[in-house]
Formats: C-alpha cells, sequence, structure tokens
C-alpha cells in the first residue's frame, strides 16, 4: 500500500495497473484485496485480482509461485515490468533463508539479482517504508500470518536475525555486502552463459531449447551452475532437486529421454537439444 501511494503520488503516469494476490490465508488476505481493490478505484487505476487454488498446499514456496504466476501474466498482459515494495529488510531475510538451505553464490544474490523486477525500496529500512504510511495515512491492512512461526520466513525475521545481531552487530551489513558480491557476480557469470550458450526460444511447442553438444564438455558441478541461468531464460524457476536432476540427466540421459521438473514443466533429450516444454 505504501508502494502504491507513492507511485501514484510520484510516477503515476508509468502505473499501467496494480495486481493484487489473495492467498487464500483467511479474512484479512480478503480484506487486504478488498482495501487494494477500493484504493486503486479511488486512484483511478486499473486492478487486477487473483486467488490461489484450493487445491494449493498451504506453504511458502506454493503461494510464492501462484503469485508470481499470477503476477507475470498480468504484467504480459501490458507489457509492463513488475514493481514490489520488496525492502532492506526482505532482502536480508532472504540471505538467510538462502543461507540455511545451502545456496550458492547465484541464490545468496537474493532480491539484487536482476530478473527484471523493479525493487524500488529494495535499500530502504521496513522502519522507514512503515514510517511513510503512518505520516501520508495510507490505508493498511494486517496479515496476523505474517507473525506465525509456522511460516519460515516469520521465524527468521522474529528469532534468528535478532539473535544474530544482538551476537554480532554488524551482521547485517555483512550479509548485505556479500549479497551484493553475490549478485555482480551472477550477473558476469549470465552474460557469459548468454554469450557461450544462447537459448532458442520457441518452436514446435517447446518454450526453449539448448544446444546438446554444448553442454557435453562440462562436468556435474558446473552444470549445476550454468542450468540455472539456461532455464531462466526458459521462464522456468529451478530448485536444488530440479538444477540435480538436469546435470545429471545431461551427462547420463539419452536420445529420446525427459524428465519433470516442479511448476509442470519437463526436459526432453533430442539428438540436438536440450528441450523446455
Amino acid at each position: 500500500m505504501a508502494l502504491l501511494a507513492a507511485a501514484a503520488r510520484v510516477v503515476p503516469d508509468r502505473v499501467a495497473a496494480v495486481a493484487t494476490f489473495d492467498h487464500g490465508t483467511g479474512p484479512a488476505a480478503r480484506r487486504g484485496v478488498d482495501l487494494v481493490k477500493r484504493e486503486a478505484s479511488r486512484l483511478g487505476i486499473t486492478c487486477h485480482t487473483g486467488r490461489a487454488a484450493g487445491t494449493i498446499p498451504a506453504r511458502e514456496a506454493e503461494w510464492r509461485a501462484a503469485r508470481w504466476t499470477f503476477l507475470r501474466q498480468v504484467s504480459a498482459m501490458y507489457g509492463a515490468s513488475i514493481a514490489t515494495a520488496h525492502t532492506r529488510d526482505d532482502q536480508l531475510e532472504t540471505v538467510v533463508i538462502r543461507l540455511l538451505r545451502l545456496a550458492g553464490a547465484r541464490g545468496l544474490a537474493g532480491l539484487y539479482a536482476d530478473t527484471g523486477v523493479v525493487r524500488p525500496l529494495v535499500q530502504v529500512p521496513r522502519a522507514v517504508v512503515l514510517e511513510y504510511a503512518v505520516q501520508a495515512r495510507v490505508p493498511s491492512v494486517s496479515d496476523p500470518s505474517n507473525s506465525s512461526r509456522d511460516h519460515l520466513r516469520n521465524r527468521v525475521r522474529l528469532d534468528l536475525l535478532p539473535a544474530l545481531r544482538r551476537a554480532r552487530p554488524t551482521i547485517d551489513h555483512e550479509l548485505l555486502a556479500a549479497a551484493r558480491l553475490a549478485a555482480d557476480w551472477r550477473a558476469s557469470f549470465e552474460r557469459l552463459v548468454d554469450k557461450l550458450h544462447p537459448v532458442r526460444m520457441g518452436g514446435d511447442g517447446a518454450l526453449a531449447s539448448v544446444a546438446a553438444a554444448d553442454l557435453a564438455k562440462y562436468d556435474g558441478a558446473t552444470l549445476a551452475v550454468i542450468w540455472p541461468v539456461l532455464a531462466a531464460r526458459a521462464g522456468v524457476t529451478l530448485d536444488r532437486r530440479g538444477t540435480c536432476r538436469l546435470a545429471q540427466f545431461t551427462t547420463h540421459g539419452r536420445v529420446g529421454g525427459v524428465i519433470q521438473l516442479s511448476g509442470g514443466v519437463e526436459v526432453a533429450r533430442t539428438r540436438f537439444w536440450f528441450v523446455f516444454r
């Protein structure tokens, strides 16, 4: 809501539409969607709403995937970029979560990674955004699920990060510095992969294809950092399991073989290509 208020005030001509998603967590989530719709209407901005399907498990990863699918669909309608209100605190939490999950440099970049998403508040502490919202009298809804320790991000926010700060007061600066270095490495590495392994988009019902011969020279560890870049060019986000499966499939998969990835995506091996579909 703070981002909406600020954007409508500062750059109203650049706001194509507002998109809001109900994760199905209860009355507070529904009130949040209703508030966004009313405020967008008051500001004269088109509002699109989405809702998580009842079949989606009540887990952070599934909610996130459904939300981003919806946001990308809306952005595609307008040929516009997605802008989110992620703050400096969100980046800190993301980096800690990635560390807990043993992410490599690509993952440790977190919200600093250049993914095409606009994050104008990522350098701003959450407390400053809250102060702006109070001073500007921005209406909002507080969802109680944000304080539930059933979710990892909340445990990181409420318990782990405060404990780390008590033990090491410079931890915020150190984590953000590491994330910035990781983001710089990621950008350089992605430029190299794009140059060496161009992805062929579309064709015969495929999302994208990658030349098989170009990848045959790499070992599993190298493939594990190359494949996430190639998959991202096809619009596919790989988890750790999918990355490992693709690396193994590259070195041991047979022509005609197919493996399944999360999100309903599969990769087939043809004589000359790895094909995402």
